[in-house]
């Protein structure tokens, strides 16, 4: 098995995990107000890619 598959098969288990992180963050009243701050709308298509900018963002702010 390659590290590819691996992945695929990690991240195929993570999925209902990863669906119900990203509809409890979009809730959240920060990740709103990130989207006030960006300009942005939500949008399902861009939803995802949204959630993991913020997660990013927020990662990012907490390491300093």
């Amino acid at each position: 098995m390659t590290n590819a598959t691996l992945k695929q098969q990690e991240f195929s288990k993570d999925q209902p995990n990863w669906e119900n992180l990203r509809i409890a963050i979009a809730a959240s009243s920060g990740f709103k107000s990130w989207q006030l701050e960006k300009g942005l709308q939500s949008s399902p298509d861009e939803l995802d890619e949204q959630v993991r900018a913020y997660l990013r963002e927020t990662l990012e702010t907490l390491a300093y």
